[in-house]
């Protein structure tokens, strides 16, 4: 029996990424919710594990966003089902290398994951959506708000910004929302390899005092996800505890 309580109840979201990390409590917190997730990765024993813990109806489908066909494969999945009615475009690699460390090679595989996948999410969505509709939350960084270290994954970040606000505006026809979220120093492995010292003066670089958790990003985008947020599309969330500000 459906619970008309949890926002997402019923619905198809596929998250990418979400073996571990931000993604993976995106879809702990829309299976929560009652939202029949996949969980869409290319490391197969994490992704198998996490579906193993949140149990049915959630899958775990193998899945490299930058394989045209396998999105294509997804979307007829989910036609077959009814239409997915959420996708989390979390997927991205982040290695902030220097000008003089980036090669083309490099540069080359940020816009495969980072770019590349977003844009093959946004062809799926519009083949994949139920008939009356579905949100897109694209995972952006605050790389994608100002200059920082990294030149091709701030450049993958600014695309993702950009291509959120252009999907926004050519499927909300079609009642498909589309917002990014930009978030900054969440505490996440990254930050775990961080010294004590350099931790320790970002973390007072926040206003807000701490670093964010995965929960406060899922938070944000089971918001964007739901019916709460029915008037918003093309809207650009930073997540950094004031330090864009």
């Amino acid at each position: 029996m459906q619970d008309r309580n949890k926002r997402l109840d019923g619905r198809i979201v596929l998250v990418t990424g979400a073996a571990g990390g931000i993604g993976a409590q995106i879809a702990r917190q829309a299976a929560a919710e009652g939202a029949r997730v996949i969980v869409s990765d290319v490391r197969r024993d994490d992704g198998q594990k996490l579906v193993d813990e949140l149990g049915a109806p959630a899958r775990f489908v193998e899945h490299d966003v930058g394989d045209e066909d396998a999105w294509d494969r997804l979307a007829e999945l989910c036609k077959a089902e009814g239409g997915a009615g959420g996708l989390v475009n979390n997927a991205g690699i982040f290695d902030p290398r220097p000008i003089a460390k980036t090669d083309v090679a490099f540069f080359e595989r940020n816009m495969r994951i980072n770019v590349l996948g977003t844009f093959l999410g946004f062809r799926f969505i519009e083949q994949a959506a139920t008939p009356s509709g579905a949100s897109v939350v694209n995972l952006s960084s605050f790389a994608g708000l100002r200059g920082t270290k990294g030149i091709a994954y701030t450049a993958s970040k600014w695309a993702v910004r950009g291509m959120s606000r252009t999907a926004a505006v050519e499927l909300a026809p079609r009642n498909i929302r589309v917002n990014s979220i930009h978030p900054a120093f969440i505490n996440t492995p990254i930050l775990e390899a961080m010294t004590p010292e350099n931790f320790e003066m970002r973390r007072k670089s926040i206003p807000l005092g701490r670093a964010g958790t995965v929960g406060d990003v899922a938070d944000l985008v089971m918001f964007l996800l739901s019916d709460e947020s029915a008037f918003i599309t093309g809207a650009e969330t930073a997540i950094d505890g004031g330090l864009s500000a």
